[in-house]
């Protein structure tokens, strides 16, 4: 369905949630400020509190893989439906669209991750994992429960909206490349930027942290099967030894970082499958190997692509093997640099600052880790911040992310509500003064 039908919809869905007050001309620079911590402490109600954990131990409860989230994809549909919120489902399998305020331009949108992944879940609770092998260990849970108190933050004050809020529950983060297909189904068609988040176990709660540029790296995939002679291991001269063949391959793959990249453009090269023999005196025909690349930028990133085929196919060719070479596909998608828009970057530090205090707004170091937001970022200006979820009176180590341990810590559930909601209603009110955020250049490149 077309943005004008939803526009329609929500229109009329107006009539019944519009709450008239003295507010319906912009905000006094005062009262502009004042947004974010009045959404803060209405996100600390009780109420507004205690139906966010329900919903987040209930996601937790029932956690499915990328692409399988139906269940979670229903209580978010009912959710919103509840709130009163239009919404559109399903977008690319299992994800859904929300849609909250006029229905008019401009529209603005924040993303929330939905998939868990592929683990059993060690934490004893109440709200432990009920499906074997699966676990929210990244705290998507908590994304989608964010995403959702912010919709009720902002379905709460709908008189301040001046344009529309696309809220964009994603599915399959987790290597899937979700967030290409919502792309693909059009989920961001006439958005003008968007915002997204991720918690971290080791910034502090009640904390934030951010950059412009880059956040996180790009990420690709590969794998490779060299192909010997399998023979006794006590005659080795009448094998073809694929085992010491794809031992120099990884060798010569170390040596991409340290000799042919830029010490000051950050990569990494993992080989971290190695398959291959099933015995102690037998030379294997084969061997498998697979890993990750990671860079900064897509220049190098490709380069990195060319050389790791050119090396394996190399450095077998040396050993007398045959290899073949395959990267990612259209089901693992290799994922873009993370790469913060600098003028979201002042309009973040504003409103975080306005929420939580000069103090509690840190800066972040790059990770080499990949995060599928950035496909969000290649088309449309975004801005992906870390939100501090570390217990510093917890008398144990908190875990950390994709551990079978971690568990996302509840008490951040208001804060990264609050700042969702304020960052978007900021952003459509100062829209309307002409003084719009994001400079909608594409970043390919530092």
């Amino acid at each position: 369905m077309s943005y004008s039908r939803w526009a329609f919809l929500i229109c009329i869905a107006s009539l019944f949630f519009y709450k008239p007050t003295s507010a319906d001309s912009n905000p006094t620079p005062k009262e502009l400020s004042e947004i974010p911590q009045n959404f803060l402490n209405f996100a600390k109600k009780a109420e507004t509190f205690d139906w966010m954990v329900r919903i987040r131990r209930k996601i937790h409860q029932n956690p499915e893989l990328a692409y399988q989230e139906f269940e979670t994809s229903n209580l978010i549909k009912q959710e919103l439906e509840n709130m009163g919120i239009s919404c559109k489902h399903p977008v690319a399998g299992t994800g859904l669209l929300g849609f909250v305020g006029s229905g008019q331009p401009p529209f603005v949108a924040i993303r929330a991750d939905m998939d868990a992944l592929a683990m059993q879940e060690m934490v004893e609770s109440e709200y432990k994992s009920k499906n074997d092998g699966k676990m929210h260990a990244c705290g998507h849970d908590g994304h989608v429960t964010m995403l959702l108190g912010a919709a009720r933050i902002l379905q709460e004050h709908h008189h301040l909206l001046k344009g529309t809020v696309v809220l964009v529950f994603q599915p399959a983060e987790e290597g899937g490349g979700g967030a290409k297909k919502m792309i693909e189904s059009g989920s961001i068609d006439n958005v003008q930027a968007i915002f997204g988040l991720h918690n971290d176990p080791l910034v502090p709660l009640g904390q934030v942290a951010c950059r412009p540029g880059p956040l996180a790296a790009g990420s690709g995939r590969f794998q490779a099967e060299i192909s010997g002679k399998g023979g006794h291991a006590a005659i080795p001269q009448q094998a073809i030894d694929p085992i010491l063949a794809a031992s120099n391959v990884i060798v010569s793959l170390q040596q991409l970082v340290s000799r042919e990249s830029d010490p000051l453009d950050s990569q990494v090269v993992t080989v971290a499958k190695f398959q291959g023999g099933g015995a102690f005196n037998v030379i294997p025909d084969s061997v498998a190997i697979g890993g990750t690349f990671r860079a900064f930028s897509v220049k190098s990133l490709l380069y990195l692509k060319q050389r790791i085929e050119e090396v394996i196919v190399g450095q077998a060719a040396v050993q007398r093997c045959n290899a073949t070479v395959t990267f990612n596909n259209e089901d693992l998608p290799m994922y873009p640099p993370t790469v913060n828009d600098k003028e979201l970057h002042k309009h973040f530090q504003r409103v975080a600052v306005d929420m939580l205090g000069i103090s509690k707004v840190t800066d972040y170091n790059p990770v080499m880790g990949a995060e599928d937001f950035s496909f969000y970022q290649e088309r449309i200006p975004g801005y992906f911040f870390i939100l501090g979820t570390k217990d510093e009176a917890a008398q144990e180590r908190s875990a950390l992310l994709h551990s079978p341990y971690y568990n996302f810590n509840e008490d951040a559930l208001p804060v990264g509500a609050a700042l969702h909601a304020s960052l978007a209603v900021r952003y459509l009110l100062e829209s309307q003064t002409g003084n719009p955020t994001g400079n909608g250049h594409r970043h390919d490149e530092l």
